[in-house]
């Protein structure tokens, strides 16, 4: 357990070690981190965690209840001096073990933003850069916009002024088809009046016919 637990600790010493200098092998390390907290190794982790503590605190109970025995006889024993000093080694292990799991997770974590801002800072630089160079070198880019726009701005007011003609144009021609409709429904009335005095002359040549072809057989008889 003990040998177990010093090369642990040896091998987060290393990892730390690893993190705080910008090497190769930091890359690698904090791949692997990445890797490690995704899917079930934060579950793992926790897990391990959570067993180191159990097994810390049986130790913490372990020494003090040689303690309290020590306390009732009057002194330690050879036999509880060395339980005594091996859960001490075995907890003061396991809780470095622990305090450096912790440390390495948050220099990945510090890490991992400090490349982020940097990623953001970087993306900042350029974008100065790229204002920078379109001020300096825009500027006949930008006078030939503000030509292309006037350009544009009169040929909308051309074709404003065309659209206007062409309204009042539209204007001219419906009034003028609303006057020939009247006109038309003027002129049909007066061909139906024409039509019924035609009739009416006609009725009226009828029985004068008819009164001239009586008078006249009435001569003949």
């Amino acid at each position: 357990m003990i040998q177990l637990l010093f090369t642990l600790l040896a091998a987060e010493v290393g990892f730390v070690f690893v993190l705080l200098f910008k090497t190769p092998l930091r890359k690698l390390a904090i791949m692997g981190l990445d890797r490690m907290k995704r899917g079930r190794g934060p579950v793992m982790v926790k897990t391990v965690a959570g067993t180191v503590l159990i097994v810390l605190s049986s130790s913490v109970y372990s020494m003090v209840k040689i303690k309290d025995r020590s306390t009732e006889i009057g002194g330690l024993s050879p036999t509880d001096q060395v339980l005594m000093s091996r859960h001490l080694l075995e907890a003061s292990l396991m809780g470095y073990s622990l305090l450096l799991a912790l440390i390495i997770d948050r220099l990945h974590h510090y890490i991992r933003e400090l490349r982020s801002l940097r990623k953001s800072m970087e993306a900042v630089m350029k974008q100065n850069r790229a204002l920078e160079e379109a001020k300096s070198g825009g500027s006949d880019e930008i006078k030939a916009r503000d030509k292309e726009i006037a350009k544009l701005k009169e040929q909308i007011d051309e074709l404003k002024s065309q659209n206007e003609k062409r309204l009042k144009e539209l204007k001219a021609a419906e009034a003028n088809t609303t006057a020939l409709s009247k006109q038309s429904e003027g002129l049909l009335i007066e061909y139906d009046r024409l039509l019924e005095d035609n009739q009416n002359l006609r009725n009226q040549l009828q029985s004068i016919d008819l009164k001239f072809s009586r008078s006249d057989s009435k001569k003949n008889m």
